[in-house]
């Protein structure tokens, strides 16, 4: 089980998001007002805080939503799960889609510090079921099977 840490949108692609405390999850869709919400498979980005938290280490200051992220939950190490596993808060369900993601150019991370931690710890999922988020739900992952994703 996860707690949600923060709900981050961004109005324009290719900026920062900024956490907004709650949202709604829109089926096949993704979260409202957010730019990377679309008929696709990256709906929505998901990032473990534990490993925002590890890159703080580092040195860097960092914000919720920096890495172009929508929810940052502590307690679930996302690329550690398969494709296909299944995240459930409150109402809402999403499917995980993508691992990792080649970081955009000039990705302002990337500049500041020479690495990102998308490519290899951000995640992607697709919303199969609408609802609403905030800062404090509980996440769970309630299937991990790979052949879902592929039908989806």
């Amino acid at each position: 089980m996860g707690i949600v840490k923060a709900v981050c949108t961004s109005e324009k692609k290719g900026t920062v998001k900024k956490n907004v405390g709650k949202a709604v999850f829109l089926e096949n869709h993704g979260l409202v007002g957010d730019a990377h919400a679309g008929t696709w498979h990256r709906q929505v980005s998901l990032l473990s805080w534990e490993k925002i938290e590890a890159f703080k280490a580092l040195g860097v200051s960092v914000d919720d939503g920096d890495f172009g992220e929508n929810l940052v939950v502590s307690g679930v190490d996302f690329a550690r799960l398969p494709l296909g596993s299944i995240f459930q808060i409150g109402d809402a369900k999403l499917v995980l889609t993508q691992i990792g993601k080649e970081c955009h150019h000039g990705c302002a991370i990337a500049q500041a510090v020479g690495k990102c931690i998308m490519p290899t710890e951000g995640v992607f999922a697709k919303v199969i079921k609408g609802g609403k988020v905030k800062v404090g739900d509980r996440m769970e992952v309630i299937t991990e099977d790979e052949h879902e994703a592929d039908t989806l």
